[in-house]
């Protein structure tokens, strides 16, 4: 194995860094309740993440870098991380959610780059628009398969972790698919199915 690409939210983050966002708001609920449906594959990923985005107009960058900043991280997901980069293959995170988090948690577990999407910003508040790279529900396997084009790498060579229905369009471009403490969505398609709540268990399946 060469490449392992993981989703970062409920997947190397315990938890959804966009709910996190609207609890001081006071919109966690609401926020999470769209969330867990987007995640079951019920709504459209791109629509619900605008609509969830729209809802944290006005919340202070400053605020939400210091949450990216402290989200608590899956148990095991250092130690995972190192024993793959130990052994020559790049880890890359794919995320749905933000920069803001996923930019810092690459300096804190130290894997090789992390695409995901940009909350935008004026003034020093959010304005609840968002753009960038994990838009949309095909987003991850478009930009894993032109990344394995760019290393070099072969499908057969290649992990993907996620829990969520937008981390299916991963599954097709690598030969081990890996449901994480997974929605029915996502496991449904998966040949490697990890129920217990540590990512040390999918080492078991590196080669």
């Amino acid at each position: 194995m060469k490449l392992c690409v993981f989703d970062f939210d409920s997947t190397l983050m315990d938890g959804e860094t966009i709910d996190f966002l609207a609890r001081p708001l006071g919109l966690e609920e609401k926020v999470a309740e769209i969330t867990e449906m987007a995640m079951r594959g019920e709504l459209d990923f791109f629509e619900s993440l605008i609509t969830r985005v729209k809802l944290l107009e006005g919340l202070e960058v400053q605020k939400v870098d210091e949450i990216c900043h402290n989200l608590p991280f899956m148990p095991g997901a250092k130690e995972t991380i190192d024993a793959l980069k130990q052994r020559g293959i790049k880890v890359v995170v794919f995320s749905g959610g933000f920069r803001n988090a996923t930019s810092h948690a690459r300096k804190v577990l130290g894997f090789d780059a992390d695409f995901s999407n940009i909350l935008h910003a004026k003034d020093g508040r959010l304005t609840g628009l968002v753009g960038g790279e994990m838009m949309f529900g095909f987003s991850k396997g478009d930009m894993l398969e032109r990344l394995q084009k760019v290393l070099g790498v072969s499908p057969e060579e290649t992990m993907a972790v996620g829990d969520g229905a937008n981390d299916v369009s991963m599954f097709a471009h690598a030969a081990k698919k890996v449901a994480f403490c997974a929605k029915d969505v996502l496991k449904e398609r998966a040949n490697i199915v990890v129920d217990k709540k540590d990512l040390r268990e999918i080492l078991h399946y590196v080669e």
